[in-house]
């Protein structure tokens, strides 16, 4: 193994997973991921997305497949309802927020659905996780209800109201800090009478 393949492999161990882009930030020509996949030194996970051979896979490494090739993007909607384990909806497809006219590439796996956002819908309620080594950006239960909401042409009235339903019986949010977020997204208005009939 060469200096350039061993500071591949330490750029890889830190991040979990490395695009072309990883190697071009470093100064390094992405040919070394082919050419190092050939020796046997990375896996490719999907197009575009190198890993070591013997990286560890959980439940939630589509998530990270996908967070390692769009950076700007945010796991939201029905996706992630999901990962916070709200609702018994089971997307087909890993849902992504990307800021409008932001970068979407394009996926042979997962499926990716781009919802583009802006301003205050795209800026708050980001938390981040790390799965399988990624950096994946994903909206809070209180910010993914309200999503849910105010996209709820995309996925459904009733996946919305379960979701208010039961993030607040499993207390992932707050009163306040709900209802200020849709107030923000400018939805309070519809979610407000859900959620005091809820409460009452």
């Amino acid at each position: 193994m060469n200096k350039v393949e061993q500071q591949v492999i330490t750029i890889v161990t830190k991040q979990g997973a490395v695009c072309a882009d990883d190697l071009a930030f470093h100064g390094i020509p992405r040919e070394y991921l082919p050419r190092m996949t050939k020796k046997g030194l990375l896996q490719r996970m999907v197009r575009g997305v190198y890993c070591l051979p013997d990286a560890d896979i959980t439940e939630h490494h589509d998530l990270a497949l996908v967070s390692a090739r769009v950076h700007n993007g945010v796991i939201t909607l029905l996706s992630a309802l999901a990962f916070h384990q709200i609702g018994t909806q089971v997307p087909h497809e890993i849902w992504v927020a990307v800021k409008a006219r932001g970068y979407a590439p394009k996926f042979d796996y997962p499926p990716v659905r781009y919802h583009y956002y802006s301003g205050a819908a795209y800026e708050l309620g980001i938390e981040t996780h790390i799965i399988d080594g990624i950096e994946v950006k994903v909206y809070s239960v209180a910010k993914t209800v309200v999503d849910c909401f105010r996209l709820r042409n995309k996925v459904g009235l009733d996946a919305a109201l379960e979701a208010l339903k039961e993030g607040w019986r499993a207390k992932k949010f707050t009163a306040d800090e709900l209802l200020l977020l849709a107030k923000k997204c400018r939805i309070a208005s519809v979610i407000q009478p859900h959620f005091e009939m809820l409460v009452a």
